[in-house]
């Protein structure tokens, strides 16, 4: 039974930290540690994990002196890792108890360096509120089509509480980018995994992911709470300026020149988008490139929001009265 190191960064977590402990302590496979880094917490965390530590050896934990933020957290375990693989926990969600067993079996059965899983998205006392994280997002299709690098350049699919993977990679994620709200540890991870390896999906829910007031970073979209075109514009502009600010910055880790050659023309793209207040008709064959993996629909609502804004701008504004 391979051995399999499991990373918990928690923080202020002990609305729900016993419960996710719990359910990981009673998976069905149990060769695995919990390596658990405490960001500083202000509540009863430190105690809980103290106290879940005297009954389980499995157990080895972390107190951080300052605050390190989670993503610094997330690398400060990567570090700690000895096992031949490695999981990512959230403090609050809660895995089924096949969850690792079906995961390991999927990663030796397909030979592959990473594998994932879809999520059942629950509110804070467990209730069900979709069965499919994928099916909330729209992308169904294309986590079951699309498992390799070229499908995740542009946008992640592949959440951080639902990895194994491979430990031998790990040299080559360190350090994680720290410099971006939206290229976080598990992109990064999936990112660099599938440039040297391959990818597997489980379709089953492995994961209950719990969502309530204090997510890090939940299932709602970044647009929910924004009700004009031009924020929205905007908001999708910065984040993928920072995205491929992020890659040059971490140029080195792309093996493909081409991939090096692309982020700089995909960020000249989306300084030149930045200016453009009613069309571009600048390198719309580099647009349709970038977007190449996406669904139709979510590929043309893009194209016209960011090259033909003021069409954008009569759409939405019929969008609006129509919701009226």
């Amino acid at each position: 039974m391979e051995k399999i190191d499991i990373l918990l960064a928690t923080y202020n977590g002990e609305t729900y930290l016993k419960e996710q402990l719990d359910s990981i302590l009673n998976q069905t496979y149990s060769n695995f540690r919990i390596l658990i880094s405490d960001d500083n917490s202000e509540d009863s965390t430190k105690n809980i994990i103290e106290e879940y530590a005297k009954k389980d050896n499995r157990i080895k934990f972390f107190f951080q002196e300052r605050n390190l933020g989670v993503i610094a957290n997330f690398e400060f375990l990567l570090k700690k890792v000895e096992a031949e693989f490695y999981m990512f926990s959230d403090q609050d969600d809660i895995w089924k108890e096949n969850k690792i067993e079906l995961s390991m079996k999927k990663i030796l059965e397909e030979n592959c360096d990473l594998v994932y899983t879809n999520l059942e998205v629950v509110d804070k006392d467990l209730n069900i509120t979709y069965d499919s994280y994928w099916k909330l997002k729209g992308l169904e299709e294309k986590v079951k089509k699309y498992n390799n690098f070229e499908s995740l350049y542009l946008n992640n699919f592949i959440t951080g509480c639902t990895m194994l993977s491979k430990s031998e990679f790990i040299s080559e994620i360190l350090p994680l980018p720290k410099e971006s709200k939206y290229v976080l540890h598990d992109y990064w991870t999936a990112l660099i995994v599938s440039q040297r390896g391959k990818i597997s999906y489980i379709e089953e829910p492995l994961i209950k992911y719990r969502q309530h007031k204090k997510n890090s970073v939940g299932s709602k979209k970044k647009t929910d709470s924004i009700n004009s075109l031009n924020e929205i514009r905007k908001l999708f502009i910065d984040v993928k300026k920072e995205h491929f600010e992020v890659f040059i910055t971490n140029e080195n880790k792309f093996i493909d020149e081409k991939y090096r050659i692309l982020n700089r023309k995909a960020l000249e793209y989306y300084k030149t988008l930045e200016q453009t207040k009613n069309i571009n008709f600048k390198n719309w064959k580099l647009f349709f490139k970038l977007y190449k993996y996406e669904k139709f629909m979510y590929k043309m609502e893009n194209f016209i929001i960011l090259n033909i804004p003021f069409v954008a701008k009569v759409l939405f504004g019929i969008k609006t009265l129509v919701k009226k």
